[in-house]
């Protein structure tokens, strides 16, 4: 009783032990081998590393995204990846996850593939590990933890967005970071304001609004990590807007468990602004830093738009630096660029089908007879797709059902709460603009949610401790049986993950809807 009372007391510390450390050590090696494996291939552009494998190079020679003449594709393939010129481009996407790609450039330079990929593996093996301590902090198993790690380093769609050189998978690490510190100062506050009571309670004070605390440094912390989120893309700002909602529901309904007399009214006009000053200004912070390189150096796009005749605002707001003012007219075209993005693309999928995984993306392919590229059979197929693991996806998007309904009975279920409201984040936004040009890939933000969802599932299948042991005994083979066809399912998929060439009716025989190949 002593050593199983002193364990649960160790996990509510978070300190790890030995085993632990080897099992997060373990998926994240997993993690590392799957994404890191013949990472060069193919020796071409996939997808948009066509746009941000530039951008970032001439971010990391220029400090802005520069221009880049007629076939400079060909010529960066091929090794000249110096043709760029000092003229800007006009790109809509932040600079931080470009920078990031810039220093695996850095790093392993720009002729070599390995260079343009290696930042996001790197991202995608880090964000493996990060799902393992979340896990084990939200669901206190060690157990679990490794599930859901284990499923996050062998799924296609984080594979996928880990081996190519797009900004989804920077966008996904820094939410999940975010989502960390948001579960984390859920913890910290609640303890707070309950020590808070007692101090009230003990001096005979009113505890009739209840306290302003400002003493939260993972409220904080998160802010940041939002704010470096939306730095990569601006669909990290939902992230930012949802959560910073949801601290404010979680502090309402531990105000009025606590018996505060005024607990919304104290949240919304007491702790809502102190909050707000914690998250905000440190996100704007963090985002406006990342263009650093275009206020520093004078060639960005739209640079010197306030200093040409007629832009200049005037009226009240004639005195905010032409610098800024410049900045913020690119903020405003980019923004206008977005919401009229309507382009017609063979691969496009609107959010509605994101879960029914009727359009995945495919992000290359390439087809050889006999006796090309090394094709040793009559044709042969190299084909990369974000498609997810299916058994896990649709396990996934079941287990996100049966959270619901959960926390419809049991409104008190906070951890499906929290996992619930990670998945809005990440996917209900995109629901809005219906007419948009958009891609499966984004999904990519919601994923390791969707993997909390099933993981959560599976250990209710499970069962706790103090579960019949003839029922737990039944549903650990359950989800022991589970997990081996996930693996068996992931092992088929990963040559279509990974882009390696093979037969192509092997290769075609992945396509198991019309909207897979």
């Amino acid at each position: 009783m002593t050593t199983r009372l002193d364990a649960r007391r160790r996990i509510a510390r978070g300190a790890l032990q030995p085993v632990e450390w080897l099992l997060l050590l373990g998926v994240t090696a997993l993690a590392a081998v799957l994404r890191l494996w013949n990472l060069g291939s193919p020796h071409s552009f996939v997808f948009d590393e066509t746009y941000y494998v530039k951008d970032a190079w001439t971010l990391l020679n220029l400090g802005y995204e520069g221009a880049w003449p007629e076939g400079a594709d060909t010529d960066f393939v091929a090794g000249n990846v110096t043709t760029f010129l000092t003229d800007p481009a006009f790109v809509v996407h932040p600079p931080l996850g470009k920078w990031i790609i810039a220093l695996g450039l850095a790093a392993f330079g720009a002729e070599d593939p390995v260079g343009w990929r290696i930042s996001m593996a790197v991202v995608g093996i880090l964000a493996v590990a990060l799902l393992w301590v979340i896990a084990r902090i939200l669901f206190r198993s060690t157990a679990l933890a490794t599930i859901a790690g284990g499923l996050m380093a062998i799924d296609g769609h984080a594979i996928v967005l880990s081996r190519t050189a797009l900004l989804d998978n920077a966008l996904m690490l820094f939410a999940l970071l975010g989502f960390l510190f948001v579960l984390l100062d859920r913890r910290q506050s609640a303890e707070r304001l309950r020590l808070w009571m007692l101090r009230r309670e003990s001096a005979g004070r009113s505890i009739d609004w209840g306290p302003a605390l400002w003493a939260r440094p993972w409220l904080i912390a998160a802010g940041l990590a939002f704010g470096l989120a939306t730095a990569v893309k601006w669909s990290g700002l939902y992230f930012l807007a949802i959560f910073a909602v949801y601290t404010l529901v979680v502090d309402a309904l531990a105000r009025r468990r606590a018996g505060i007399p005024f607990w919304f009214s104290g949240t919304v006009f007491k702790q809502g602004p102190v909050s707000f000053l914690l998250t905000v200004p440190l996100a704007a912070t963090a985002y406006v830093a990342s263009w650093a390189g275009w206020f520093r150096t004078h060639g960005g796009y739209y640079r010197h738009w306030a200093e040409t005749p007629g832009n200049a605002w005037t009226g009240a707001l004639s005195w905010v630096p032409l610098d800024w003012q410049s900045w913020w007219h690119y903020q405003v075209s980019a923004y206008n660029f977005h919401i009229g993005l309507g382009t017609e693309h063979g691969w496009e999928s609107p959010a509605w089908q994101w879960l029914l995984l009727l359009r995945p993306t495919a992000l290359y392919r390439l087809m050889s007879e006999n006796g090309e590229a090394g094709c040793t059979v009559d044709r042969c197929e190299q084909f990369i797709t974000t498609l997810p693991n299916p058994l896990l996806w649709f396990l996934g998007i079941a287990a996100l059902v049966y959270l619901v309904v959960r926390l419809i009975r049991h409104p008190r279920s906070w951890r499906a709460g929290l996992i619930l409201v990670g998945v809005a984040a990440g996917y209900l936004p995109w629901l809005i603009y219906p007419e948009r040009t958009m891609f499966q890939f984004y999904a990519i933000a919601f994923v390791p949610f969707v993997i909390l969802a099933l993981t959560f599932a599976l250990g209710a299948i499970a069962g706790g401790p103090t579960a019949d042991a003839e029922m737990r005994a039944r549903g650990v083979r359950i989800v022991g049986t589970i997990l081996v066809l996930i693996v068996l399912v992931s092992a088929f998929y990963y040559p279509v993950w990974a882009g390696i060439q093979l037969p192509e009716p092997f290769i075609r025989s992945h396509y198991w809807m019309p909207g897979w190949r």
